[in-house]
């Protein structure tokens, strides 16, 4: 038996709906691992569990910070690793879940980071964001983590500069002081949710129309511009409609495409992880549920 599982996916793969099978089935509860979840009032645009699934299952890191707040993944890995040990105190079993695939690997322990950024550091990227384009910028942090960079869009100017932070910063003591599933002696296994590309992009269609139809359009009013969240996919699409830049046709348009960009960098990135096992959602719900609940046979 395993202290507890992680279920990855790319987005609108359904991998919040088979976290929510495994944790009826093993008396679970739900630890996201979502970067944009985290915030509140994005519930639409971040498709984050309902009220319904969050009174059913007890959730974790999902909607408990201001759109305005900033937030690192050594802050995630300390906040989730208190919400993994409260819930086995409690005698039940943890299931992290998400598609934010750097935050798991900082998590599980696969990362050095200190806990907080160099000041100096970061002043200095500042002052070339003000200088150079988001494309230079990315190209200076493929050339010093290649697979990081692949994860981010090419324009998405704020996580380039946090990945530099963390491509450019020397190695610190503080690092170790991160709790993580290897520091806490944690046994895990990761279950990846495969589907075929061709139903990821028939699910993105799907949900991008039922979002801006279900309420995306008054988050991105009510998040505007400037809030660190405001550049999650949809909500630039949301306020571009919003400003009378597009019409609802060419959003709905523009939308799914950013978000099969999405899809495929989040798919490159857990296929670059290591240890991943790729199964369809009825065998990894039987898969983690015998994980979880059953104790290894002895050799």
């Amino acid at each position: 038996m395993i202290d507890l599982c992680t279920i990855v996916g790319a987005t609108a793969s359904g991998k919040s709906e088979v976290a929510m099978r495994v944790a009826r089935a093993v008396g679970g509860e739900i630890v996201g691992a979502d970067s944009r979840q985290i915030y509140r009032g994005m519930r639409v645009g971040t498709a984050a569990p309902d009220e319904a699934a969050q009174r059913e299952i007890r959730h974790h890191c999902i909607e408990f910070l201001d759109p305005e707040d900033r937030y690192s993944a050594a802050q995630y890995a300390r906040d989730a690793m208190a919400a993994i040990l409260d819930i086995r105190a409690r005698g039940r079993l943890p299931i992290v879940v998400g598609g934010t695939g750097f935050y798991l690997r900082v998590l599980r322990g696969g990362v050095a980071l200190g806990e907080r950024g160099d000041d100096d550091l970061r002043a200095r990227i500042a002052r070339e964001t003000r200088v150079h384009p988001p494309e230079v910028l990315h190209e200076w942090l493929a050339l010093r983590d290649p697979q990081r960079a692949a994860a981010i869009e090419r324009s998405d100017l704020y996580r380039i500069g946090r990945a530099l932070e963390i491509a450019l910063a020397p190695p610190r003591a503080a690092a170790a002081e991160i709790p993580t599933l290897l520091s806490h002696g944690l046994t895990f296994r990761t279950f990846a949710l495969a589907l075929p590309l061709p139903e990821i992009d028939r699910r993105i269609e799907l949900r991008a129309r039922a979002m801006l139809e279900g309420g995306l359009l008054d988050e991105a009013e009510a998040l505007g511009a400037r809030a660190v969240a405001a550049d999650a996919v949809g909500y630039p699409q949301a306020l571009a409609y919003l400003r009378g830049q597009s019409t609802f046709g060419e959003t709905l348009v523009a939308l799914t495409r950013a978000t099969r960009r999405y899809a495929r960098r989040q798919i490159a990135w857990f296929r670059s992880e290591p240890n991943l096992e790729w199964l369809a959602a009825d065998d990894l719900v039987r898969a983690a549920e015998e994980a979880l609940t059953v104790a290894p046979t002895p050799p």
